[in-house]
């Protein structure tokens, strides 16, 4: 029997250099949306998938993410004294909801190496991986949908999800065998492929569930695209060797380290807050009207 997956790795060492000038001196993930991080979904979806113990990978001068899931005790209970009982709860629960290991990469080698970064951490236990600007809302956690399948199938899985051959090269590409209506049996995966070279549309967005067998093809992947240590190379190992699973998630993505994947996942969430929505439709109405 299969250990039950209760760890997993959030990478969040990347300059973020696509929302310069901010990222100089905030870290990529603590960019809020309405009121809370992106790492603070990320991290909230592993905690309702059954996760315990979080490795955040992350890079000097990135202080702010590893301060963001300590006590604040000062904080806590000036918020206390006022009154404000139910935001010092909230608050606490950050801290409260799952163990934070950091973990830091000393240079910026690519996703494979990053996680590769938590192997002494993670051990022989498998594990998630949730990558840092990818946010995935969902009924059912998308982590918890590939735990389930991986326990079910008894095989490490990744998560993917159909786009236009035009967007191909900004994913990994899954190809394989389908052995179900939602799972594929991968057999090849090509890291950001031309249109004409992709397997199919099925891409990678950011979440995985493997066996710990995965730091051995860490360990003996060279550099590839872009001099990077990718971890689709290491995967694509894991699948020849071992066997890999591809299942398309239910749910909606949204790439919050692009500026107009976070703007949209920005109006979503904040449209479903009641206190927000008629305002916010409001602005937009008094913008589309000025324009």
């Amino acid at each position: 029997m299969k250990p039950k997956v209760r760890k997993a790795i959030i990478p969040a060492a990347g300059l973020g250099t696509r929302f310069l000038p901010v990222t100089k001196t905030v870290s990529k993930e603590m960019i809020p949306i309405i009121d809370k991080p992106m790492i603070h979904y990320i991290v909230e979806e592993a905690i309702q998938s059954g996760v315990e113990d979080i490795v955040l990978i992350t890079s000097r001068h990135k202080e702010d993410l590893e301060r963001y899931f300590d006590y604040n005790y000062e904080l806590e209970d000036r918020l206390m004294k006022a009154g404000k009982v139910e935001l010092a709860e909230g608050i606490k629960k950050i801290a409260e909801s799952c163990n934070i290991i950091c973990v830091y990469q000393k240079e910026p080698a690519g996703l494979g190496h990053a996680v590769g970064c938590a192997r002494s951490v993670v051990g022989q236990d498998p594990f998630a991986v949730l990558l840092g600007d990818d946010l995935i809302d969902s009924k059912v956690p998308c982590t918890r949908q590939l735990i389930d399948v991986y326990n079910e199938q008894g095989m490490s899985v990744v998560g993917v999800m159909e786009v236009p051959l035009s967007d191909t090269s900004k994913y990994g590409i899954v190809g394989g065998d389908l052995i179900g209506p939602k799972t594929l049996r991968v057999k090849t995966m090509v890291e950001k492929p031309k249109a004409e070279e992709a397997p199919s549309r099925f891409a990678i967005p950011g979440r995985y569930v493997v066996d710990a067998s995965i730091f051995d093809f860490i360990a003996e992947t060279k550099p590839g695209k872009g001099g990077e240590i990718q971890f689709t190379d290491a995967l694509l190992k894991l699948a020849h060797s071992k066997g890999l699973l591809a299942y398309q998630f239910d749910g909606d993505r949204y790439d919050t380290g692009d500026r107009l994947g976070y703007l949209n996942a920005t109006l979503t969430f904040g449209l479903r807050r009641p206190e927000l929505r008629e305002g916010i439709i409001q602005l937009m109405e008094h913008h589309l009207r000025k324009s």
